[in-house]
């Protein structure tokens, strides 16, 4: 009997480590596991996505007007609201009126820092390069920049940033009430191009198609190619900005948002002779006006559209920042979760990406 007992214990005793040990190698598992595959959270019955109407928010504004998002998405209803720029969003974002955005990197980078990493995660990158500095006649150089005003999209969204670091870097102070040695003047794009056909500023740092909008319809020459003053010419212009607490509750819907993404930016290459104007349909929608040929053939060459976020650039991004005077010190470690977009590139056999330390990938 005595034996028998002990006999018992024993099987009970390894019975009990079997399943501890199993429940730990599943706990590891899914600690590196996508967050939709490891089947928590739920899919969300509504997804509100934010975006821009640009040419570098093309995956988008294809997304949305070829239905790939609703597709994706199945039962979610998708709503969408449109911004000028990043810090509206994170606005938005922040006070839970949306739960994703299509993003310039540094807003994104200001709410992580601000918010000490609990308020959101780059899930997915969408399109590098298309910004630069266009100036009137008479500019040929950053020489003749002393006295001039500039405008940027909007106090702390990316071009604004860029152009404010440009501008230490070549000598200029800027502060932001629009005094220093140049002043910049943060304003609605819309506005930016009516204001420079009246004379009253001399340039600005955009995004496209506002680039090409400058040049094509009011005379305006390219200073500055922000894509010169990168390796390789890649730094993100938009990226994939997901609230982490909706990233938690409903990794499904995440998952069909960055399936809607790259299905996007598939068509888009797959589709170069009608992306232009079913980008237009969207902007005509979005706008009330669309673009002309020549400013969207323009504004379209300037720009590449992939899911790699270039996190290698973050931390250049967030010195940028700090030199313009646009954002706090703090880290950006755990910035991304690229845990889903790589799940669907591996899938379909596609080339995945990194974090490059700054998060889980």
């Amino acid at each position: 009997m005595k034996n028998t007992r002990i006999l018992t214990l024993t099987a009970l005793a390894v019975a009990g480590m079997m399943a501890l040990t199993g429940c730990a190698s599943q706990a590891s598992a899914d600690a590196g596991a996508s967050p939709a595959a490891t089947g928590a959270g739920t899919p969300a019955t509504e997804l509100r996505l934010g975006y821009f109407a640009n040419v570098t928010h093309a995956p988008a504004l294809i997304g949305l007007q070829e239905g790939l998002f609703e597709k994706e998405l199945g039962d979610t209803t998708l709503t969408t609201q449109v911004f000028n720029a990043g810090p509206a969003a994170i606005e938005a974002l922040s006070a839970g009126a949306i739960d994703a955005t299509f993003i310039g990197p540094n807003p994104s980078i200001n709410t992580f820092i601000q918010s000490q990493g609990a308020s959101a995660r780059i899930v997915a990158g969408v399109a590098t390069g298309g910004a630069a500095l266009v100036v009137r006649d008479g500019i040929n150089s950053p020489a003749d920049l002393a006295g001039a005003t500039l405008a940027s999209p909007q106090l702390g969204n990316t071009q604004d940033v860029a152009l404010r670091s440009w501008l230490k870097g070549e000598g200029y102070s800027t502060d932001t009430t629009g005094g220093g040695d140049v002043h910049v003047t943060p304003t609605e794009n819309a506005q930016t191009l009516t204001l420079f056909q009246q004379g009253q500023l001399d340039g600005a740092w955009l995004p496209e198609p506002w680039v090409s909008r400058l040049v094509v319809d009011a005379g305006a020459k390219v200073l500055v190619d922000e894509a010169d003053l990168w390796k390789d010419g890649a730094f993100p212009t938009t990226v994939l900005l997901v609230r982490k607490d909706f990233l938690e509750e409903h990794p499904q819907t995440v998952e069909a948002l960055v399936k809607g993404n790259l299905d996007a930016i598939a068509w888009i290459g797959d589709n170069p002779d009608t992306v232009g104007a079913e980008i237009n349909k969207k902007l005509t929608a979005d706008a009330g006006k669309g673009l002309s040929d020549a400013v969207l053939a323009r504004a379209l060459e300037h720009v590449t559209f992939s899911a790699n976020p270039h996190a290698e650039t973050f931390q250049q991004l967030v010195d940028n920042g700090l030199a313009a005077g646009t954002q706090k010190k703090g880290s950006i470690e755990g910035l991304f979760d690229l845990r889903i977009l790589n799940g669907l590139l591996g899938a379909d056999g596609q080339e995945t990406v990194s974090a490059d330390g700054l998060g889980e990938d």
